[in-house]
């Protein structure tokens, strides 16, 4: 069966948010430990980072279907974690909404999981936070943007970035270091997200950055929100989206699903392998309309 991935328009996050993950068993969730997986690279205001109204959203929604055991974890790779989870207001409502943040700099080795892949171009694997290897259920939200420094897009495969440690905490090996100085990186991207497989992921469209990004950049207003539990289909719509509205040379290039991040994730048969897979289910007029706008950019 084809991956279903859903569209809304988002003139109200919270009204959008509830209707989209009925999509979605939440009823599933409940009583379960779930991992919760954002976008907080830097602190630099939303479309960089996750906007506060999602996340309330989000976790509100999963709140109402009964969960109780839910974990916010995160690694910032633009500031310190902590004063970036602080200045995004997120510290303050986990106290306000009762949920638990996961510091991912700060973790033990005890915290850590050594993941691998076949045909790595990782030289010496990954370390993946222990949270989302064990959570019974995964969650995650993502923004729409480009991104400068050699990942070329930046939507639910990158935001797995922040899940993996900078540095191994036995030995001091910097593995963002050779992330970011590898030809390779588009495909290291797709390596890591076969560590975990996510249940349920909410990107964020309502704005963009087209050129630039991770922190800033050229903003558009898709005014979308998307959900998916398939990151390649996902991430494929999303850059059918960036090209819609005219983005970068890396990005405009070739076959949507021969970009290096997609096509490695392919090749690791982590989700849709081609349009054929996919399933656009627009849920109003607008974003029926998005949709095929959409389409037209999978036939260049």
């Amino acid at each position: 069966m084809p991956s279903e991935v859903y569209l809304i328009e988002g003139d109200s996050r919270s009204k959008a948010i509830h209707q989209l993950l009925t999509y979605f068993d939440l009823d599933d969730f409940a009583s379960k430990q779930v991992a919760l997986k954002p976008n907080y690279n830097s602190a630099d205001a939303f479309p960089a980072q996750t906007h506060p109204e999602t996340l309330h959203g989000l976790i509100s929604e999963l709140q109402a279907a009964g969960v109780e055991d839910l974990t916010l974890g995160d690694r910032s790779g633009m500031g310190k974690t902590s004063e970036v989870l602080e200045q995004g207001g997120v510290t303050k409502l986990a106290k306000k909404m009762n949920f638990q943040i996961k510091i991912l700099d700060d973790l033990p080795v005890a915290g850590w999981v050594h993941c691998d892949v076949e045909d790595s171009h990782w030289d010496r694997g990954f370390l993946m936070a222990r949270m989302f290897i064990d959570a019974e259920k995964i969650v995650q939200t993502c923004c729409l943007k480009t991104h400068q420094f050699g990942g070329h897009f930046t939507l639910s495969l990158k935001n797995s970035v922040g899940m993996v440690a900078r540095y191994n905490p036995q030995d001091g090996y910097d593995y963002m270091g050779e992330l970011h100085g590898s030809p390779n990186q588009r495909e290291m991207i797709a390596e890591i997200n076969t560590a975990y497989t996510p249940d349920l992921i909410l990107m964020d469209g309502i704005k963009a950055f087209v050129k630039g990004g991770p922190a800033d950049g050229k903003t558009v207003t898709p005014n979308l929100l998307l959900a998916s539990a398939d990151r390649i289909a996902l991430d494929a719509v999303g850059v059918a989206l960036l090209r819609h509205y005219g983005t970068t040379k890396e990005v405009e290039e070739g076959p949507i699903f021969e970009l290096p991040q997609l096509a490695r994730a392919i090749e690791l048969a982590l989700g849709a392998s081609s349009l054929h897979d996919i399933k656009l289910v627009p849920l109003d007029n607008y974003s029926e309309k998005m949709a095929e706008e959409i389409l037209k950019q999978f036939a260049k």
